[in-house]
């Protein structure tokens, strides 16, 4: 999803007062240096594929019984140093260590990414820079191990998916505290350093916005 350029509430705050803070709009937010961000409604087809991910993934993780829990636009705390004002982001999936998800479930405050998960996954809307960019350097610089950008409708740069444009998975790891990318397009395997026994292709996502 992507960031409206358009602050809501000028006071800062930090990030489990911006869980518990609603403006009554039942819209989306982030938070940008202590100040509620909204965001962009998805299209449909956004919505989509990232609920056919979403499912795909779950099913994944309980048929091999594995030790992570599949979520829906979850918030990620980011780094900030001390001092600073805080932030977070909102991808459309998150996974969680299952520890984690279960220590959130003895508690009364807000599931979130309190602390660094082991994936997230952004499917890329119109503002492409962002996830292609913005929140790359960010991801990275908190230590998310793998995070995927799924752009179904090849709306990225073509620096990033290529010339001509194709539809691409593009998935970076962590190695020695930097992102290095594979690209995957059409009938290819995905391989995934989190889900190493995941059968999935990119067009088995995409057909999910046809």
């Amino acid at each position: 999803m992507t960031a409206a350029l358009v602050p809501i509430k000028t006071q800062d705050l930090t990030f489990e007062e911006f869980l518990l803070w609603d403006d009554g709009s039942d819209r989306s937010f982030e938070l940008l240096d202590g100040i509620p961000v909204p965001l962009s409604e998805p299209n449909a087809n956004h919505e989509d594929v990232a609920d056919e991910l979403n499912d795909r993934l779950q099913s994944h993780c309980r048929s091999q019984s594995l030790p992570y829990v599949v979520k829906r636009v979850k918030q990620v705390r980011l780094n900030r140093a001390i001092g600073e004002k805080e932030a977070s982001r909102k991808p459309d999936i998150v996974v969680f260590d299952r520890a984690e998800w279960e220590k959130m479930k003895g508690r009364s405050s807000p599931a979130a990414a309190y602390v660094c998960p082991p994936m997230v996954i952004e499917i890329v809307s119109t503002n492409w820079r962002d996830d292609y960019m913005t929140k790359l350097a960010e991801y990275e610089e908190l230590g998310i191990s793998e995070y995927w950008i799924v752009d179904f409708a090849a709306l990225g740069g073509t620096r990033f998916i290529g010339d001509p444009k194709q539809a691409t998975v593009s998935i970076y790891t962590i190695v020695n505290g930097e992102y290095h990318v594979r690209q995957f397009r059409g009938e290819e395997r995905l391989v995934s350093r989190t889900f190493p026994g995941l059968v999935l292709t990119p067009i088995q996502i995409f057909s999910a916005a046809q």
